[in-house]
């Protein structure tokens, strides 16, 4: 058997005749070479002979259990990609495959094009994502390649990063309710951070132009995914300077304990991979700023490194907090800025009740606070509010694409605030 080929070999496991004879018919067009069977007894030996590369089964077969099959294959052939398929699939089925081994999870009926970006990922071939026209990935490929300014110090030189393995998390989802789970999946360089659902079909960038709300959270959305509360994922991607990931997600982001501590747990149990392809700040030119004086407003200005100042000014128990951050890796982030949590009072939840909001909240996964104190917890911080704004700050602007070289400071914002100063800078410097 030819060497390439064989390493393009990929076993189909279904027990429909009409999946095995659909997918097989796809991927050979696609010029792999498939083999199938509808017997869960025969996947072993049908391996040891046919050596495949990649092996795509069915979560549920009469005569085998498929994630006992799975750890069997992961065992007696560790380097062999499996990509798990149901029909009865969610996220929580996904997470569980993760952790057995598999190299991802499809959900049935299978999309064509969900089926080839994973099969391509899963051989190291560089992915087209679904959903992604071509003129526009043209338009984002020559951002994401386009060289820092000359305000770049030399030696000041970055690489694009991605994950060493896959990893996952399950969770609720803060204002959705849901119980959701997030997958994260490496990616070649040049990718960017791309969410998408289980079956991959559709996918949105996390990116300025896909941002479709701002109240109480960031949700992208883009040819029917939506995402919602990105911004402390993305704030722990931005510290950590992971570039390309595929996030699999339900909906919404787990809101986990209201804080990014869990993401950083998350990223240091799978470790990150350097790639040799560049990557460049966006140096801020001048100042830009949004909002009105005595009210809410952010600015940024030229400055050395990164760095966020938030001011906030409530009725007691609140009071007056505000800090300072400078980003000095990942360390700073995890110890001062990732265990700040989500904070909200007792008087507005009947609102974001009536709007479909907070219905996730649990005393566990946020700061609750009424009129008189904070009613259940202690902070980890004195200044945790003004901490974990900075937080949601750091994650939203990540949604250049790039991590940005300048000085933020803001007085009682949100995220309608954050997006509007970024769609100033980036006007200002034609990004």
């Amino acid at each position: 058997m030819n060497e390439n080929l064989a390493e393009k070999t990929i076993l189909v496991v279904d027990d429909e005749d009409d999946v095995r004879e659909s997918v097989r018919e796809v991927l050979s067009d696609e010029g792999y070479r498939v083999v199938d069977t509808g017997d869960g007894t025969k996947v072993l030996r049908m391996i040891e002979e046919e050596k495949p590369g990649l092996v795509l089964l069915d979560i549920w077969m009469p005569q085998a259990d498929g994630i006992e099959l799975l750890k069997e294959i992961k065992n007696k052939e560790p380097d062999i990609n499996v990509v798990m398929i149901s029909g009865h699939g969610n996220i929580h089925t996904a997470v569980t495959a993760t952790k057995a081994g598999a190299f991802d999870f499809l959900e049935k009926p299978l999309s064509l094009d969900g089926l080839l970006l994973t099969v391509r990922r899963a051989f190291g071939e560089a992915p087209a994502l679904p959903d992604t026209d071509a003129a526009d990935n043209r338009k984002k490929t020559r951002a994401r390649k386009r060289p820092a300014t000359a305000r770049v110090r030399a030696g000041a030189k970055l690489k694009q990063k991605t994950l060493k393995k896959s990893v996952v998390t399950s969770g609720q989802g803060l204002h959705s309710g849901v119980k959701t789970g997030l997958v994260l999946h490496p990616l070649p360089p040049n990718s960017g951070i791309v969410f998408t659902g289980i079956s991959a079909d559709t996918s949105v960038r996390a990116h300025l132009d896909f941002v479709a709300s701002t109240g109480y959270a960031t949700s992208l959305r883009h040819n029917g995914m939506a995402v919602a509360t990105v911004e402390h994922l993305l704030a722990t991607l931005h510290s950590y300077g992971i570039t390309n990931l595929l996030v699999k997600v339900q909906s919404e982001v787990p809101v986990l304990d209201g804080s990014a501590i869990e993401f950083c747990r998350l990223i240091e149990e799978a470790g990150i991979e350097e790639t040799d392809e560049p990557w460049s700040e966006i140096v801020v030119d001048r100042a830009y700023r949004v909002g009105a004086e005595g009210g809410e407003w952010i600015s940024i200005e030229p400055a050395d490194n990164f760095s966020v100042r938030y001011v906030m000014n409530y009725p007691k128990p609140v009071g007056h907090q505000e800090y300072s951050y400078t980003d000095q890796g990942p360390e700073s982030f995890k110890e001062e800025i990732a265990p700040a949590r989500t904070f909200g009072f007792l008087r507005d939840i009947a609102k974001l009740e009536k709007m479909g909001l907070a219905a996730g909240g649990r005393l566990s996964n946020f700061i609750l606070i009424d009129d008189e104190k904070i009613i259940n917890t202690e902070l980890r911080f004195p200044d945790e509010l003004a901490r974990h704004k900075i937080l949601d700050i750091i994650g939203d602007f990540y949604l250049l694409g790039r991590p940005v070289r300048g000085a933020i400071t803001a007085h009682m914002t949100g995220h309608s605030d954050n997006i509007a100063l970024l769609r100033e800078l980036r006007a200002g410097l034609k990004l």
